[in-house]
């Protein structure tokens, strides 16, 4: 929260202000990420590559809002009754891109999006590969399966 503070230019009474604690504002910029990955989802067209890499660009583009998204300790609700409705359009996002009846393919498809998002961001993969690494994917999750 010190460091946030810093570089927001306030002192952390003020964050704490808007903010019961470090968690609310974990929750808030994870909210707000998933609220900008759907509309960085909806805005390209629904096609499986198309959108696979819309969410490898807002991955690699917002690191550390990826991270109070995906990484952090979250109060948030994933795939629950009362998950909210930023993560419901996120999710969505994924799901018209790899539509099946009960969403279990489109589950598949953003655990592999996200292994590539963070393993790219922590340097874990090799830097010239990325495009070959998304092709292969998505070969492999537009594949019919039997």
């Amino acid at each position: 929260m010190r460091r946030l503070a810093g570089e927001l230019g306030v002192t952390q009474p003020v964050l704490y202000s808007a903010f019961a604690g470090r968690q609310a504002l974990i929750d808030a910029v994870a909210l707000a990420g998933f609220s900008d990955l759907a509309s960085a989802l909806e805005a390209v067209e629904a096609a499986p590559m198309a959108r696979m890499r819309a969410y490898l660009d807002f991955a690699a583009a917002h690191p550390r809002v990826y991270e109070a998204m995906f990484s952090l300790p979250s109060g948030l609700a994933f795939a629950a009754d009362d998950t909210p409705a930023p993560l419901r359009r996120a999710f969505a996002g994924i799901r018209d891109a790899f539509p099946d009846a009960d969403g279990t393919r489109a589950e598949v498809a953003w655990s592999a999006l996200h292994g590539l998002a963070t393993l790219q961001a922590s340097g874990r993969l090799r830097a010239g590969q990325a495009r070959a690494r998304l092709e292969h994917a998505h070969r492999l999750l537009t594949r019919e399966m039997p």
